[in-house]
Parts: C-alpha cells; sequence; structure tokens
C-alpha cells in the first residue's frame, strides 16, 4: 500500500517541471521588403530557473533573473549600452509546441505579443568578437570642405523608403531649386540591407531591387547618394550590419557609385565599450580610403566617448553631437542651444552634426522651422533636409532655399558660431565670416513676441557696422551707433548678415 502511495505522489509530482523551454526559440516576423525581422531566446531552463540570452533587432541581452512556473515565467534581461544598463521585462508561457512571448516597447511602453517556436540550436547565435586594431590616424579624404548639404530619409519615411521614393527625390531636388541652392546628397537611411550572398556580399531587399541603377539615376540628375550601415551585426532597425565586413561592404559600396556612408553604432555596442569606438569607426575609415573610391564618412554614434575629439583621426567627416532629433520644438531646440562648447571641434571637412532637419515634417510652426534653419547655419551643422520634397509647401521650400541663410551655413571659413549672450529665453548667436563679416542671430525661445537688442561691442565692434541685412526678410538695415533692436516672434529668430 505504501509503494502505490509513493508512486501515485511521484505521478503527480513530475509535471510541476515536465514542461521545459530549455532550447533556442525565434519569433519570426515577415516584412514586406523580403526579409524578416526575427527575435532569438535562448534558454537554458533548471527547475524554476530560467537563464540564457535574448537577441532581437540591435539589442542582446543576458538574463539575469527569472520567476514564476512551471510553464509560465517572468524574465528580466540586461545588457550594457555604453556606461548604461538596459533591462528588459519578458512574460514567456509555453502553450503546446509554442513559446508566447509579451513586453512592453521601450520607446512607447506598448505591449507587444509574440509567439516563438523551436529553432535549430546555432541559429541567430551572435558573432564572436573581433579584436579592434591599434589605433592610428586615417588620412583625410579631402571632402566636405563645407557642411554637407541633401535629403535623408529617415525623418519622414523611416523603414517606407524604397527606390521610387529616392528616386522621386531625386527628380525634386534637381527640379525644385535646391540642387541650385546647394543639396546634392541623397541619402538612403536604414532598411535597404538584405542579408549577404554565398561570398559575404551584402545584398539589398526588394524594395531596392537595384542599387547601382538607382545611384547612376540619382547621378544623372547631377546628385550624389548616400547609403547606411552600422559596425555591429546588425542596424539599428535590425537589418544587416557591417561587423567583419568592413573591407567588403565598402568595395560593394563604391563599385555601386556610392558617395556618403551613414555610420551609426547601435549593434556594435554588444561588443565594443565606448572606449573602443574610435578603433571601430577607424576600421570603416580605412576601408572606405581603400574602396577606390571618394566616400564621405559621417559618424552617427550620438555624441557618445568625446567623438568631436577624435573623429578626424578615423577619417570622419561629420560626427553626430547628440541623441535623435524629433520634430519639435523642444527637441530642436534642445539639442540646439546645446552645442556652444563644440565650436573649437568643427572646421573645413570635419564637421558637428547635431542631427537631420526636421523642416516641413509639419510638427513645429514656420516660425519654428526658420529657427531651427538658423541655428544649423551659424553652427556650420550638415543640413540634410528630411521632409517630402515632391510635396512640400512654398513656405517650407522658400526656408529650405534661403540662399542667404545656406551661404551662412556654407562659408569657407568654416568656424562654427558661438553663444554671445543668453538673458532668460532670449539668446544671441554670432558666427565668424569671411571678410571680417559675421552672422547674428537673435533667438527668441519664449512663447511671447519679445524684443531683443544687440549692442556692436558685444560683436568685438569698436565701430557702427557699415552694412547690417536681414536675411529673412532680405532687407538692407539702417544701424544704429550703439546697436539694433528688433521684436522677434514666439519662437522666432532675427537672422542678421553684419558687415564691418
Amino acid at each position: 500500500m505504501m509503494r502505490i502511495r509513493l508512486l501515485t505522489l511521484l505521478l503527480f509530482a513530475v509535471p510541476c517541471f515536465a514542461a521545459d523551454v530549455s532550447g533556442n526559440w525565434a519569433v519570426r516576423d515577415p516584412l514586406r521588403d523580403g526579409t524578416e525581422r526575427t527575435t532569438y531566446l535562448n534558454l537554458k531552463q533548471e527547475g524554476s530557473r530560467i537563464t540564457g540570452t535574448i537577441r532581437a533587432t540591435q539589442f542582446f541581452y543576458k538574463i539575469v533573473d527569472s520567476s514564476g512556473g512551471p510553464e509560465s515565467f517572468t524574465l528580466i534581461a540586461s545588457m550594457m549600452d555604453g556606461h548604461t544598463e538596459r533591462r528588459v521585462t519578458y512574460e514567456i508561457k509555453l502553450t503546446g509546441d509554442d513559446l508566447h512571448v509579451t513586453t512592453h516597447r521601450r520607446q512607447d511602453n506598448q505591449l507587444v505579443e509574440m509567439v516563438a517556436r523551436r529553432a535549430p540550436a546555432s541559429e541567430g547565435a551572435y558573432p564572436a568578437r573581433i579584436e579592434p586594431p591599434p589605433l592610428h590616424r586615417v588620412p583625410d579624404n579631402g571632402l566636405a570642405k563645407t557642411p554637407p548639404m541633401g535629403w535623408n530619409s529617415w525623418n519622414k519615411f523611416a523603414g517606407r523608403v524604397d527606390d521610387a521614393a529616392v528616386r522621386g527625390m531625386a527628380d525634386a531636388m534637381a527640379s525644385n531649386g535646391m540642387k541650385d541652392a546647394g543639396y546634392i546628397y541623397i541619402n538612403i537611411d536604414d532598411t535597404w540591407e538584405a542579408g549577404r550572398d554565398a561570398n559575404g556580399n551584402i545584398t539589398t531587399n526588394k524594395k531596392f531591387p537595384d542599387m547601382k541603377g538607382l545611384a547612376d539615376y540619382v547621378h544623372s540628375k547631377g546628385l550624389k547618394i548616400g547609403i547606411y550601415s552600422s559596425p555591429g551585426p546588425n542596424t539599428c532597425a535590425g537589418y544587416e550590419g557591417s561587423f567583419g565586413h568592413e573591407d567588403q561592404d565598402a568595395r560593394t559600396y563604391a563599385a555601386w557609385g556610392i558617395d556618403y556612408l551613414k555610420y551609426d553604432w547601435c549593434g556594435a555596442r554588444n561588443l565594443y565599450t565606448d572606449e573602443e569606438m574610435q578603433a571601430v569607426y577607424q576600421k570603416m575609415g580605412d576601408a572606405l580610403l581603400k574602396s577606390g573610391r571618394l566616400i564621405l564618412y559621417s559618424l552617427c554614434q550620438y555624441g557618445r566617448a568625446d567623438v568631436w575629439k577624435w573623429a578626424p583621426e578615423v577619417g570622419g567627416n561629420a560626427w553626430r553631437t547628440t541623441g535623435d532629433i524629433r520634430d519639435t520644438w523642444d527637441s530642436m531646440t534642445t539639442i540646439g542651444f546645446a552645442q556652444d562648447p563644440l565650436a573649437p571641434f568643427a572646421k573645413p571637412g570635419h564637421w558637428n552634426d547635431p542631427d537631420m532637419l526636421e523642416v516641413g515634417n509639419g510638427g513645429m510652426t514656420d516660425d519654428e522651422y526658420r529657427t531651427h534653419m538658423s541655428l544649423w547655419s551659424i553652427l556650420a551643422a550638415p543640413l540634410l533636409a528630411g521632409n517630402d520634397l515632391r510635396s512640400m509647401s512654398p513656405t517650407i521650400h522658400d526656408i529650405l532655399t534661403n540662399r542667404e541663410v545656406i551661404a551662412v551655413n556654407q562659408d569657407e571659413e568654416g568656424q562654427q558660431g558661438r553663444r554671445v549672450s543668453k538673458s532668460g529665453d532670449q539668446e544671441i548667436w554670432s558666427r565668424p565670416l569671411t571678410a571680417g563679416v559675421q552672422a547674428v542671430g537673435l533667438f527668441n525661445r519664449a512663447p511671447t513676441a519679445t524684443k531683443i537688442t544687440i549692442r556692436w561691442v558685444d560683436l568685438g565692434l569698436t565701430s557702427t557696422p557699415a552694412h547690417v541685412r536681414d536675411l529673412w526678410s532680405h532687407t538692407d538695415l539702417t544701424p544704429l551707433q550703439a546697436g539694433f533692436s528688433t521684436t522677434v516672434a514666439p519662437h522666432g529668430v532675427v537672422l542678421l548678415r553684419v558687415a564691418p
């Protein structure tokens, strides 16, 4: 009788953890471009404890804590992003042959539900780290003597960009006066990639059936074309990066006819520290120089690791000084007005980049967009439009093509402007131009119109300037002896050209 009871207890005890989630699980999300976004959960269950890793787009987490059971668990996963820890919580439940996974999306806390199924053990394994090379100086490529001007797909199109959109932007830029005003680059951001062929060559997805043909088309318009990648295994959107294929990818870009590379840190943070960033970016700088084609090199690493101090050493023509811009007044001004300390690092061929323009995307007023354009011009920042060039309003067109403002941005002296003074929500900035001329921006960050006064002595002038011109109204002003006063619109700017 005792034996029967013991056997009965054992039979009921076994199912407590009989359902084992150990193994490699894949969530496959087919995308319209013919690729798929795959999340891998490589799990090991020991009783009620689960360890392992989770690989999702650009992220690679290690499971640091788990609770629950026997078939439903809460997993806490962690990864280091520079010197900052990222944590994410996953709820998993085994139902038959399916692993149901839920988590909250980081950017908006929206609940994401996925279904994972078992995959081969080695599928999706994160690649082994390649040691970064010793540091050396990459020779200057001679490009970007003034800040690059053009268009980038991300702010308006994000993952929807395709061949037709790029051709449409090239057509518009060539015909609407933007090309004549100095805009020249048509840049494709993330999501053009597919994978690699049998020889390891990067391939395009079905949104871009012929990248060489597309580049030829853009060139036929008298324009140049740019592309995007990452030093990591994956890009920000989870597509194929250049890790371990730097020379090969650079040769491919050259063969396609690419003129500009935006190189985004993203997936590299899972393999390298911020202290190794310079060496990692150096690899692509070397590769571009060896590619046989002059390709502008734009570093995108969000202003980390004091990039402005070393970017020229790796061949960088521009480098991001900040996180991503958004089409809001707060985002634009927080980024733009924080650039003053970086002015000493900008010079011809090498530029601080506070991110792309949002002009015309609808989140700000026309006055706010004039402030955006004026501030980026004083900052000697790259002017990369991010709106739909085919359908912009006449006002937005005039903002983007104001030649007098663009002349400030493109001044050959290459000096970045600085803050002259700040009083509450009012700021005055000045940028030295050729022949002793100065561009002076009177910025009103307040929500109400405000009078702002600039004294000539504050600009280092010992006498009344000979000529003062308002670059937005295109009018010459009569300078007073001591200075100049004007009422500036809410969130607006008055941009002056002051000649001694």
